[in-house]
């Protein structure tokens, strides 16, 4: 089972600087930490009650860096951890800008990149941008795939209902085969499984429990399998969450991951924010996660018949 840190709040620890995160990213990769990912808004509004998960835990004033700059520092210092999102509200951004900023980070870290994308729930976000709120779901999808005509074709063309162009070129193309690998971050109803099954290389599933995440990687997988395309590359994120408002039970979450890792999940998120009072803890973490994920391997993988 692979371990992915989750930045949400770590800059804390460090009085707001955010170069405190990329060290310790730096260190994540160092110890075995498979992935790094960082919740995105582009700015807040002052209404919270579109939320689907309860308190939000922060008020609008708190500090949101933008995700694929910080992505690109921690690109420089790392060698081996993958680059994510969770989740990155793609449809602020033209599909134009977001596959040339996703191109070029991939090549910065030399194919690195597995972007978790979703529609975000607050509306004044796409008021401010004066991006309509309506239909945000059928832009991301035309989005992404005038992203991967981008990334796949030069000269590149695409019809369709928000992007239209012909002949252009967006070079270079991510370092990764077919482009960025995508990782959704919504709720299974009959059109996101079908957008997951058509875009999708992975799913970001929120509170689901693990009998429903189950539930749900069969689904997608059946509807990956329907269109032709193989349901073995589907990778699923779950997180590892706390009661909101205080520290967890670090041990307790742990005993978690072979549970996830039964139902599916490939990948666990862990926050070191809602274990950890310090960045030497955090490291501590890490240390114990990954060697727990190891032994959640362990225990999945067959043992060789004796003869």
């Amino acid at each position: 089972m692979k371990i992915s840190f989750q930045t949400y709040k770590v800059q804390e620890w460090f009085g707001g600087d955010i170069m405190g995160v990329v060290e310790l990213a730096r260190r994540a990769d160092e110890l075995g930490v498979h992935q790094v990912n960082m919740v995105e808004h582009i700015l807040m509004g002052t209404d919270f009650s579109n939320y689907p998960y309860g308190d939000f835990g922060v008020g609008p004033e708190y500090p949101w860096f933008e995700t694929i700059s910080v992505l690109s520092a921690i690109a420089a210092v790392t060698r081996n951890i993958r680059l994510s999102t969770g989740v990155m509200i793609s449809p602020l951004r033209p599909a134009p800008l977001l596959a040339k900023q996703l191109a070029t980070l991939d090549n910065l870290s030399r194919g690195r990149v597995d972007i978790g994308i979703g529609p975000g729930w607050q509306r004044a976000e796409y008021d401010a941008a004066s991006i309509p709120w309506e239909r945000r779901f059928s832009r991301m999808t035309d989005q992404l795939r005038a992203c991967k005509a981008l990334w796949t074709q030069a000269p590149a063309s695409h019809h369709g209902e928000f992007y239209s162009f012909d002949n252009v070129y967006s070079t270079p193309f991510p370092v990764q085969p077919g482009g960025v690998p995508i990782w959704f971050g919504f709720a299974l109803n009959d059109r996101n499984l079908d957008r997951i099954a058509e875009l999708g290389d992975g799913w970001l599933p929120a509170r689901e429990t693990p009998a429903q995440m189950a539930e749900g990687i069969r689904r997608i997988k059946d509807a990956m399998a329907a269109k032709g395309r193989d349901p073995d590359r589907l990778q699923v994120r779950a997180g590892l969450h706390g009661p909101p408002g205080r520290r967890s039970d670090l041990n307790a979450a742990l005993d978690r991951i072979p549970e996830l890792a039964a139902a599916g999940a490939t990948v666990v998120e862990i926050s070191p924010a809602a274990f950890c009072k310090s960045p030497e803890q955090a490291e501590d973490l890490f240390k114990a996660a990954v060697a727990a994920g190891a032994e959640a391997d362990d225990t999945l993988t067959p043992r060789p018949s004796q003869a």
